[in-house]
């Protein structure tokens, strides 16, 4: 009888591990999906990217520096190993999302509908729940 809540036990927890490991990879991959295109899209100045950090005053040279540190957050995420370089990374994309909305909130450029606010803090969140949801090989 033991053998059996054993087994029962045991894959209950392989289940549980399983699911960790796909939601991880899931929040991971749409966090970093996200933020390369944002990163590409300020390093080309495409789509937008010239009016939104000029409209808040800061030099046009900015997109140059922002979307260097994006892509490189991103490399930093998903190569395997170097677990305290990805704890950085997590940190300055959590610094850079949450500067960004709040750069937008206080020069009073809010978008449609929020959308220079809720845009940056939903990658933060997404770069939140992949922090939280990492494997223990990609932990200090």
């Amino acid at each position: 009888m033991s053998k059996v809540i054993g087994a029962e036990t045991t894959a209950k927890l392989e289940t549980q591990l399983n699911g960790k490991l796909i939601a991880y990879w899931s929040v991971t991959l749409l966090l970093v999906g996200s933020i390369s295109l944002s990163g590409i899209g300020q390093l080309m100045q495409l789509g937008g990217n010239i009016e939104l950090v000029t409209n808040i005053g800061y030099p046009l040279y900015i997109t140059n520096i922002l979307g260097t540190w994006k892509i490189l957050g991103v490399i930093a995420i998903v190569v395997p190993r170097f677990p305290r370089l990805k704890e950085w990374a997590h940190a300055g994309l959590f610094f850079l999302m949450t500067g960004a909305a709040l750069s937008h909130a206080f020069a009073n450029d809010y978008g449609e509908y929020g959308f220079h606010i809720i845009l940056p803090l939903s990658y933060a969140a997404l770069n939140i729940a992949s922090w939280a949801l990492r494997p223990k090989s990609r932990k200090l």
